[in-house]
């Protein structure tokens, strides 16, 4: 039957059917009961067929009101699966993703957290901008950026990832060698890896409960990279002023230990900020919270 306007009388009638009650029906449908009654009438006007055996007391199904409503039952089934086809379309990550992330957070913290997301997203494709350049999300083709700091960026759009706290590393072989460290003034004797960049370090700065200090040191190799730094440190050419997340395995490991680990020194933050409001597909919202659920598990200071 061509008739349109039979969808709509027969999502009334399967309601009906299933109630066995036109107040009910009405009260879940949110119509009138007088508007059941007068879609199930058209409807058995249009079909030539009476569907429904009504008496002051109930209602009775008939046969061929029964079987009508078999069809009904599988079309509107078929509607909601249409329905559902489209709604996962919306919600289900697809498309592109585009992220800016420093270079060794980026390597260290963020690629992982991409690969278990494109494994278990098989209809997005991610491209991922190493760099320490300064951000501008107003020009930056991206829909993410991960941007690092003492305090928050100006910006409308905005999750914080993890805090980043640093310390003082090198490797056992080299503390035997020029002696044990137990408070931050005899630091000057020592030589320093340090780096270079938007966390530049002029001085070292700590604080355990009302001291406060900060030590100026001597710098033999300074380096705008982390994983540089750190390398060195290994080789034995110094203390290296690190990230703590940097440095975790070589000192799970014992190729590392950690300097004065009594005392706080810089912590800077992480931030993923968001292109704009019209930006925020799946895609995007299903990372942020992966990226950040993961990072604050995983890079959680208990954890370093």
């Amino acid at each position: 039957m061509e008739n349109i306007e039979n969808l709509t009388a027969m999502a009334v009638f399967a309601r009906v059917v299933e109630t066995l009650s036109f107040t009910e029906a009405a009260k879940s449908l949110q119509l009138s009961k007088s508007s059941v009654s007068r879609e199930i009438a058209q409807l058995e006007v249009r079909l030539g067929a009476q569907l429904l055996n009504r008496t002051t007391r109930k209602i009775a199904v008939t046969e061929i009101g029964l079987s009508y409503y078999q069809y009904c039952y599988r079309i509107l089934n078929e509607v909601k699966s249409a329905e559902r086809l489209i709604r996962n379309f919306h919600e289900e990550p697809m498309g592109s993703l585009r992220l800016i992330a420093p270079v060794t957070f980026g390597c260290q913290c963020v690629v992982p957290a991409l690969n278990a997301f494109i494994a278990n997203n098989i209809h997005v494709n991610v491209d991922l901008d190493l760099t320490d350049r300064p951000v501008n999300m107003a020009e930056d083709l991206c829909d993410i950026a991960i941007v690092i700091g003492r305090e928050a960026p100006e910006h409308a759009r905005l999750l914080p990832l993890i805090d980043i706290s640093w310390g003082l590393y090198a490797t056992p072989e080299y503390m035997r060698q020029y002696g044990d460290i137990t408070r931050p003034e005899e630091l000057p004797r020592y030589d320093y890896i340090l780096f270079r960049g938007p966390a530049h370090t002029i001085s070292l700065p700590f604080r355990k409960e009302k001291q406060k200090w900060d030590i100026d040191v001597h710098s033999r190799l300074r380096a705008n990279n982390s994983v540089a730094l750190m390398s060195s440190a290994l080789a034995g050419t110094g203390i290296a002023y690190l990230p703590d997340y940097i440095a975790r395995d070589a000192l799970a490991s014992g190729k590392l230990m950690r300097l004065l680990p009594g005392w706080k020194m810089d912590t800077f933050h992480a931030w993923m900020l968001f292109k704009s409001e019209s930006t925020l597909t799946a895609s995007v919202r299903r990372f942020a919270e992966d990226l950040q659920q993961r990072l604050q598990h995983e890079w959680r200071p208990s954890a370093l």
